[in-house]
């Protein structure tokens, strides 16, 4: 009477999860190649910890550390907060002009913008009554 065995399945070593085997060749060990990494990560990694400290072995002793604290107190109330500009609808920050040339031309170029730009009509009243109360308070009248 003859008798035999064939492997047919095995369980992963690293997840215990079933592993088919077709019958030829080695056995696999693992269900997948993240499993078999795993497995050879945590069989080097203890090798490597069961070295000599001096061939790259972990040490047994205790991690000491030494810390220093430092704290820097800074009075903040003698610098005022640094006024944050605006910014453009493009999302630039918005400047004001510097001096009177600068503003002489800003000025210039809002009256081009409102005579040209179709997107500044609905708004030509409010910018009139900005530029009127300007004019007031730049000869005193204000």
């Amino acid at each position: 009477m003859a008798s035999s065995e064939r492997l047919l399945e095995r369980t992963c070593e690293w997840c215990g999860k079933p592993v088919a085997y077709s019958g030829r060749g080695r056995p696999p060990r693992y269900c997948s190649p993240v499993h078999r990494r795993r497995a050879w990560e945590l069989r080097t990694a203890q090798d490597r910890a069961e070295r000599p400290v001096d061939d790259g072995g972990q040490s047994r002793e205790p991690v000491r550390e030494i810390v220093q604290h430092t704290v820097v107190l800074r009075d903040t109330t003698l610098i005022p907060p640094a006024p944050r500009p605006a910014e453009r609808l493009s999302g630039q920050p918005y400047t004001l002009p510097e001096d009177a040339v600068e503003w002489i031309e800003a000025l210039i170029a809002l009256r081009r913008e409102a005579v040209t730009n179709p997107k500044i009509a609905p708004f030509r009243d409010h910018i009139a009554r900005a530029c009127d109360k300007t004019a007031q308070a730049l000869r005193g009248e204000d």
